[in-house]
């Protein structure tokens, strides 16, 4: 479809047009009772929008920010000292299921790469879960490496995340009806608009500073971990921050979606027709690897499924967070393995798989 050409005066316009397509997803989504609707309505809408509008839409990435820095605010309320300590002594199932949920990854990347005939490092550098912008930026150091496939796989799978897990951890037959078990929020624990102040304003303070200098220091997901830490800080000296309303919730979860729509664009482009089946392959194997993995964990502590699956699911902190906040999940156990996760995916794979890559192949 030929696009509308548009000049930067144009830029309002499209934004306007892009947060109406992405409220009209929200609205029928919600009206469907449809597992949060405000993440996966608009973020619908926009991918919608993109392929089928002619006009080009567009989501300002200081929306993204912000709605990060909201969620970190609400997962940082979670880190109490008992849930520390609680985070703490799980320390070695954390690490392990970590390199657990790696080494599946792995395997499944050697079968994909068996049976499609791309080489081997591309297709693990596309199968690793939760380090998509890290991935992209190796992917773009190793020239053998082909970045197209590797956007492709990274960026279906997380589409199949964000709507397949809602319905898992959601559904009646897997105890959605529950809380966990040990959990420090639940659905309906949400804030009022007359118990914001005067504390919001010290906490939305130090939550914006700790994102521009975790941004700074090149902190992974600055704006989503640096507000995590200031808010757990001002929590554990004795300060305490309001809960936030529903309402402020359902927009944080506007904001990202939009921003997670547009970025389909980027990437669908990118793909070969042959790896539409092997990412919906892949991202399968990888859910159902998940779902043994999480029984594993509920058999060794005995956590709620919606806890257990939340703290593995092969997904994004941010939405994942989002999601045992809705579910009344233990949100900081879901976040402290999956922030484990993310420093682990940032900090100790790229090493690795260069040191790897560079010998075996």
């Amino acid at each position: 479809m030929r696009r509308i050409k548009m000049n930067k005066e144009s830029v309002v316009l499209r934004f306007i047009v892009t947060m109406v397509i992405a409220a009209v997803g929200g609205f029928v989504f919600n009206v469907l009772h449809i597992p949060m609707p405000w993440l996966l309505g608009p973020l619908t809408g926009v991918v919608l929008g993109t392929k089928f509008l002619p006009i080009e839409l567009y989501w300002p990435v200081a929306l993204r920010d912000i709605s990060m820095i909201i969620i970190g605010y609400t997962i940082g309320l979670s880190f109490t000292r008992t849930a520390l300590t609680q985070i703490y002594e799980q320390l070695p199932s954390i690490v392990l299921m970590t390199i657990l949920l790696l080494l599946l990854c792995a395997l499944i990347a050697l079968l994909i790469s068996k049976m499609s005939g791309i080489d081997y490092p591309t297709i693990l550098t596309g199968s690793i879960p939760g380090g998509l912008s890290q991935m992209v930026t190796l992917a773009e150091e190793m020239k053998t490496i082909d970045l197209s496939v590797v956007m492709y796989l990274q960026i279906s799978r997380v589409m199949m995340i964000i709507f397949l897990v809602p319905f898992f951890v959601f559904h009646p037959l897997l105890g959605a009806d529950q809380a966990g078990s040990h959990t420090e929020f639940i659905p309906s624990d949400f804030g009022h608009w007359n118990e914001l102040f005067p504390n919001i304003l010290l906490f939305a303070g130090v939550s914006v500073l700790c994102a521009f200098w975790g941004q700074k220091i090149n902190m992974p997901t600055a704006f989503l971990v640096g507000p995590i830490l200031g808010t757990a800080i001002l929590n554990n000296v004795g300060v305490i921050g309001p809960m936030l309303p529903a309402s402020v919730l359902d927009l944080s979860q506007f904001m990202i979606a939009g921003y997670i729509g547009m970025m389909m664009k980027s990437g669908s482009s990118q793909g070969k027709g042959k790896m539409l089946f092997f990412s919906i392959f892949s991202g399968s194997l990888l859910l159902i690897g998940s779902f043994g993995l999480t029984y594993i964990l509920m058999l060794m502590h005995g956590y709620s499924f919606q806890t257990s699956y939340l703290s593995l699911a092969p997904g994004g902190m941010d939405q994942m967070g989002i999601m045992a906040h809705e579910v009344g999940a233990d949100l900081a156990l879901v976040v402290g393995y999956q922030l484990f996760r993310l420093f682990f995916i940032f900090f100790i794979v790229p090493p690795l798989l260069q040191m790897i890559f560079k010998r075996l192949f």
